[in-house]
């Protein structure tokens, strides 16, 4: 199988094998009016097997939303066909409007106009917690 290069853009790569199309839709990917290639489970020495996206245009990633997903995702960005910067994500210690609160008594459910906002509570879980009523955010 060939793939053409990226050109100026963004390439993902190591995706948990599998997460690529909920990434895709998360990150709006199918509004995009440029070239995407989705890759899935190809073959990796390190994870066994992973799912790369190439986005040909530059793109304003949520590099939070990123690292809460899968923290292990490398963000490659590509200027005139090569490699300009790389960006290794890790979680985030904050997360912005980017889950939500499941508790119904939470401010956030019964104000519009307050933000979702969820700190980093044990790393070795990946657990968050909101700020406002200390619940975890829906899955």
């Amino acid at each position: 199988m060939n793939i053409d290069g990226v050109e100026n853009g963004i390439v993902l790569d190591h995706i948990r094998a599998g997460d690529c199309m909920k990434l895709y839709y998360l990150l709006g990917l199918d509004e995009l009016d440029c070239s995407v290639a989705i890759i899935k489970n190809a073959y990796s020495q390190k994870m066994g097997r992973k799912d790369i996206i190439k986005i040909d245009a530059p793109l304003d990633l949520d590099l939070d939303a990123l690292g809460y997903i899968d923290s292990r995702i490398t963000v490659n960005l590509v200027r005139d066909g090569k490699l300009f910067q790389k960006k290794h994500l890790s979680l985030p210690q904050e997360l912005v409007n980017i889950v939500v609160c499941k508790n119904p008594r939470c401010i956030t459910s019964t104000e519009n106009d307050v933000d979702q906002v969820f700190r980093l509570s044990d790393p070795e879980r990946q657990l968050y917690r909101c700020v406002y009523c200390e619940t975890a955010p829906e899955s």
